[in-house]
């Protein structure tokens, strides 16, 4: 038998084995409701044996009016909007239909999806909504899971047998891991086997289990294991999909660590926008401006690196940013990641001082055709890099000044003439001495001239929420 047969046998039987735990629990009894690929989630738990003890009910509403009826209207069909009607219809069934005859020993579930898989017509996006609203005990008020998914496998077979496995670890994880949402977070993958199958892109806990649980934790957590490589925020502080978010918008991402924001990075936005703007096709009320912080940025686990990572969101929520958080290193893995979701133009607007490694050969390793090939792919279709100047050791360096080597000046001669890169405008030349790095230092020992680095929002906030490390009369102790 082959490697691959074995691999997959280990999977379906790690699934098997999972929907049979659930079936033969006593106390889980519920609804499985499934709209787009079939009803693979039931039929897993039917195969898995002794479904009877677990499926009060099975059902897919295909028929956009039958699914009207049903469930009422909704702006669209594949929605996070659809996928909550779903769950709460059929648990106030189960409540309302079950709760009198086995109220006392049930602990109520209605697990719903809907998604779009791969149509035999054309090669559409694939993705969907999943979700499972539960109780943990008899009569308790239940609690909620909600995750959009895209589904990465070539056939509707395939992407439908993925969803099933998903259905199952979600049902399991939200009982047997209840107390723990990072670990259902980890155990959403059990059993795709190696191959990314199913990327997940947001996650919502709600609820009164779930009561302390921080939901832009729980969607970073995505990315450290392996979910996806990028979550979002907008503006508000919520989670978005990074495709509705980013879709048919012409898009600037500026990178930095934030920590904290400054008015460098105000006057990065500021010039750059005014760049964008001008370029063909682009409308100043249709831009999206996202600030970008790379997982190497965000260094650590535990209490300090989550709250210095919440730190970060709010305060450039504050400042009108949406956020974005990816595990691109290299800025043509970002474009390409943002190209996914838009045809539209996409701007980056960069340091100089990041010339040391855009530029940096060795930066590119692993590549076939190294540095030109990574910047074929960064500066392919309707992509510009706006470069904003900066001062080192007191000297004024801009695009037109900046050294990247013999070897590499005419690949920089024919990027700025051709305006793949456009040398940005100063907004504020006393701004260009700020260091990020400098007034972090200067934070923990209390009010100073830091306070002048960074717009004014930050600094009061810093001081309000002791972020940071802020401490107030550091000099009197």
């Amino acid at each position: 038998m082959t490697e691959i047969n074995l691999e997959n046998r280990k999977n379906r039987k790690l699934t098997q084995e999972k929907a049979l735990k659930v079936n033969l629990d006593s106390r889980i009894y519920g609804t499985i409701v499934e709209i787009g690929a079939g009803q693979e989630t039931a039929r897993q738990f039917f195969n898995a044996g002794a479904a009877a003890g677990t499926v009060a009910k099975t059902m897919s509403a295909y028929d956009m009016q039958f699914s009207d009826d049903v469930y009422g209207k909704a702006g669209r069909y594949v929605s996070r909007e659809r996928c909550e009607q779903m769950l709460q219809h059929e648990y106030a069934l189960l409540i309302k239909r079950l709760d009198q005859s086995r109220g006392e020993e049930s602990c109520f579930f209605s697990y719903a999806a809907t998604v779009t898989a791969r149509s035999y017509s054309q090669k559409n996006e694939c993705h969907g909504w999943i979700g499972v609203r539960r109780q943990l005990t008899p009569h308790a008020e239940p609690s909620e899971i909600i995750l959009h998914v895209r589904m990465l496998d070539d056939t509707n077979r395939q992407q439908s047998e993925a969803l099933g496995i998903l259905g199952v670890n979600l049902v399991h994880g939200a009982y047997y891991h209840a107390d723990d949402p990072k670990a259902i977070i980890d155990n959403l993958q059990d059993g795709m086997g190696h191959d990314k199958r199913i990327e997940i892109d947001l996650i919502h806990f709600s609820g009164p289990d779930f009561a302390k649980v921080e939901n832009r934790l729980m969607n970073l957590h995505l990315i450290h294991s392996w979910s996806c490589r990028a979550v979002m925020f907008a503006p508000s502080g919520e989670s978005i999909v990074p495709a509705a978010a980013l879709r048919k918008k012409d898009t600037v991402v500026i990178r930095g660590s934030f920590k904290p924001p400054t008015k460098v990075h105000m006057d990065m936005k500021e010039v750059a926008v005014k760049h964008f703007s001008q370029e063909e096709g682009v409308e100043l009320d249709k831009i999206l401006v996202v600030a970008e912080i790379t997982m190497n940025e965000l260094s650590g686990r535990g209490e300090d690196a989550d709250s210095d990572f919440l730190a970060r969101v709010d305060l450039l929520n504050e400042l009108g940013f949406s956020v974005l958080i990816s595990d691109y290193l290299r800025f043509f893995r970002l474009r390409s990641w943002i190209r996914r979701y838009t045809q539209s133009r996409i701007g980056i607007v960069l340091s100089v001082l990041d010339f040391d490694y855009l530029f940096a050969e060795e930066y590119y390793e692993g590549l076939e055709g190294g540095i030109l090939e990574a910047f074929g792919k960064l500066f392919s279709d309707n992509t510009n890099v706006y470069v904003y100047p900066s001062i080192r050791n007191g000297k004024l360096i801009t695009l037109d000044s900046v050294d990247v080597g013999d070897d590499l000046s005419y690949l920089l001669k024919h990027l700025t003439h051709n305006r793949a890169m456009v040398s940005a405008d100063i907004q504020d030349v006393t701004n260009l001495q700020i260091s990020a790095r400098e007034v972090i230092k200067q934070i923990p020992h209390g009010r100073g001239d830091w306070e002048n680095c960074v717009p004014e929002v930050v600094a009061k906030r810093i001081v309000e929420r002791k972020l940071f490390g802020y401490q107030d009369d550091v000099s009197e102790k």
